[in-house]
């Protein structure tokens, strides 16, 4: 492990996290969900979803590559898939489409009448969903079970966690602030960067298949 390795995987992770998990598109989604319920139940539904997801995403970051080697599944293989299901995330964004990793119509009107939604749907899928967690079964697997590189990317998803943790308490000043326009276009300029990053992903990964094959 050198500092420019640590560094290029710790701005590769926040880049992808934080496009992934889209903080402020949060905050909208956040309003429409828990808007009418009492200041201290949405902040106990937004610590709880964030720290349910942070538990998720670490079991598979954790666990994940195990998981894979013992279905037979080559990293490049899943750094290939993993790149394509972002990328089709990322034209949702860019396109304003309702995403299949996000919750349906149906399923958020079913959300509006639960007593708690902080598992269902905030923590699951709106922040640690497919591609949320292919990418840290991508990311962890970069770091080749480096401490160092490991903890970097630990460390940094934690970060943006807590980003989505203070978009979520400021969830009705954010959309006050920057409106729904705004939101949309913060979701589109990330959209366009989340798909340059899933071409990057499907490029790696299909030039780890070719060696592989060699």
């Amino acid at each position: 492990m050198n500092l420019p390795e640590l560094l290029s995987l710790s701005n590769q992770t926040f880049l992808t996290m934080l496009v992934i998990m889209d903080p402020i598109g949060l905050a909208p989604m956040y309003i429409a969900l828990a808007g009418n319920r009492p200041a201290f139940e949405r902040r106990r539904m937004a610590l709880k979803a964030v720290l349910v997801a942070g538990g998720i995403i670490l079991v598979f970051g954790l666990f994940g590559r195990a998981l894979l080697d013992h279905l037979g599944i080559s990293l490049g293989a899943f750094r290939t898939a993993g790149g394509v299901l972002l990328f089709l995330i990322a034209l949702d964004m860019v396109f304003a489409r309702q995403s299949g990793s996000k919750e349906t119509s149906e399923e958020e009107e079913e959300a509006r009448e639960r007593e708690d939604i902080s598992v269902f749907p905030l923590a699951i899928p709106l922040i640690a969903g497919p591609g949320t967690l292919a990418s840290m079964m991508i990311l962890t697997g970069d770091a080749h079970g480096d401490p160092a590189l490991l903890t970097a990317v630990f460390g940094v998803t934690g970060a943006v966690l807590w980003m989505c943790y203070v978009a979520l308490r400021l969830s009705g000043r954010i959309t006050q602030v920057i409106g729904v326009t705004g939101v949309h276009v913060v979701t589109r300029i990330l959209g366009v960067l989340l798909c340059a990053l899933a071409v990057q992903f499907v490029a790696d990964g299909v030039m780890e298949l070719l060696q592989l094959r060699r």
